[in-house]
């Protein structure tokens, strides 16, 4: 007999990935359930994450910009205090703009059943919510992910923030340590310094951006230092302390020294976990560790009718990512159409100024992996447009494998998220680069890096002696004009 379900597809969260499954499935004919357990869809990415860490981001830069006026030919301006509530506003102002498309009533009207609530497995197809049980076919767990909570000596007594309170903070601190140096502690990093904070950053290892190449990491660390943030690499806390108006973060330096380090706000970035408390996945057999949930290439777990993807996977934690996983899943699940996740060419940004953006493998990837590599680059400050700009600081790095494929492209530089959309094109398009090397890019402007760092691999072989050799010999050219010594 066939068992009959409430639902065709159930999703639990409705982040990125979640609204991605729910909105094709409908689109395609599924009746499908998405749970939230937040009273607003469009998770972390919206409310608490990419979207007004952007927004504060950008205020920031026009801070900075008017603070530094008189690079740019204008007079010195002398700038009141920055009000954080009317900053708070503006964030929460671009948030509700685009909560719009992630609506309840939007997706209502895409056909989705939309459930507020905190769902748990009661068997492998159906879910305790609001005191009832509801079923599906498939299900797909796209739970999200918290700010991880370090096991730091004083830390669960002494208030500190995290992403989910730093944009909603009352007034702009005079001084704030950040615990971490991942991609969201340099970005909060800068963005209050350039605000008015006093900012101290304290990493365990050597470097900030630990996953990205050193000469990269150390270009945006750098440019942070310059403008006023301190930093304490290669730190260990050993432990923090709630002083009343300030708090106390005791670290041993990579000296070895104890140092006592005092600022109104302690903001934790130290990593993330996977929202899986209270789901009772393990009830139901499906696996996972510290890190998330396991899942094969076509995003099943250990139960293949349960799907997972975005930040609870632990995988990539990248909004981007999540809706990319959640496009597999409706292929897999709703229209049978096997598909496989690749993240060969899976980018990504760190939005600090200069932005630091990534495609495919950097040299610490490659070397990991064992392979010979080349490394082909070009410098800002060699940028007509970047000089106009007033953005000269960076670099573009290009690898080409030992058959002279590239496999991967990282930029360090004015908008290099945005430069980077033409690796995305070239790499995915599988492009070749005396393609990318022989469009005509407008000029002055910041993407014509992309063509020139093609040309560094290109121009070797065209202007060869060989090459020189070949065209005298057919047709007589007379060689250099100039030599060395003849000119002015």
């Amino acid at each position: 007999m066939k068992t009959i379900y409430d639902y065709d597809i159930g999703i639990i969260g409705g982040g990125a990935a979640g609204l991605t499954v729910a909105s094709g499935a409908a689109q395609l004919g599924a009746r499908a359930l998405l749970i939230e357990k937040e009273t607003v869809l469009g998770g972390d990415c919206l409310h608490v994450g990419c979207v007004p860490s952007k927004t504060l981001i950008r205020t920031a830069r026009a801070c900075h910009t008017m603070k530094n006026a008189q690079e740019f030919g204008l007079p010195a301006l002398d700038l009141p205090p920055v009000d954080f509530a009317k900053v708070r506003e503006r964030i929460r102002s671009v948030i509700a703009a685009i909560q719009k498309h992630d609506s309840e009533e939007r997706f209502c009207r895409l056909g989705v059943r939309v459930v507020f609530g905190e769902p748990a497995f009661v068997d492998e197809h159906s879910v305790r919510l609001e005191g009832g049980t509801v079923s599906a076919k498939n299900w797909v767990v796209a739970s999200g992910s918290s700010p991880q909570r370090p096991p730091v000596e004083g830390l669960e007594k002494t208030p500190c923030i995290t992403n989910r309170e730093v944009f909603s903070l009352a007034r702009l601190p005079a001084s704030m340590i950040v615990l971490g140096a991942g991609p969201i502690a340099v970005e909060m990093a800068q963005a209050f310094s350039r605000l008015g904070t006093k900012v101290s950053v304290v990493q365990r290892s050597g470097q900030i951006l630990s996953k990205e190449d050193k000469d990269m990491a150390d270009g945006i660390m750098k440019v942070l230092a310059a403008e006023g943030v301190v930093f304490h690499l290669e730190a260990s806390v050993l432990g923090v302390k709630d002083l009343g108006q300030e708090r106390e973060v005791r670290i041993r330096t990579r000296e070895g020294a104890a140092m006592a380090l005092k600022a109104e706000q302690i903001l934790v970035a130290m990593g993330r976990e996977p929202n899986l408390k209270g789901l009772n996945l393990e009830g139901i057999g499906v696996s996972f560790d510290r890190k998330g949930i396991q899942t094969d290439a076509r995003m099943r777990t250990s139960r293949k009718h349960i799907y997972a993807a975005g930040d609870v996977t632990g995988a990539f934690q990248f909004t981007h990512t999540a809706g990319y996983e959640g496009g597999i899943i409706v292929s897999n699940a709703i229209v049978h159409l096997p598909r496989k996740a690749d993240y060969t060419f899976m980018p990504w940004c760190t939005y600090t100024d200069p932005e630091l953006a990534g495609i495919g493998m950097n040299e610490k990837a490659a070397g990991e992996a064992g392979l010979e590599y080349d490394v082909f680059t070009e410098v800002f400050e060699d940028n007509d447009r970047s000089l106009a700009e007033g953005e000269a600081v960076g670099k573009i790095k290009m690898l080409l494998d030992r058959h002279e494929k590239p496999i991967g492209v990282q930029i360090l530089g004015p908008r290099a998220g945005e430069l980077l959309n033409e690796w995305v094109a070239v790499l995915n398009g599988k492009v070749k680069l005396s393609t990318l090397g022989s469009a005509v890019h407008p000029y002055p402007t910041l993407g014509e890096i992309n063509k020139r760092v093609a040309g560094a691999y290109l121009s070797p072989k065209i202007f060869s002696d060989k090459v020189r050799k070949g065209l005298k010999f057919f047709f007589n050219l007379k060689g250099r004009a100039c030599g060395p010594g003849d000119g002015a």
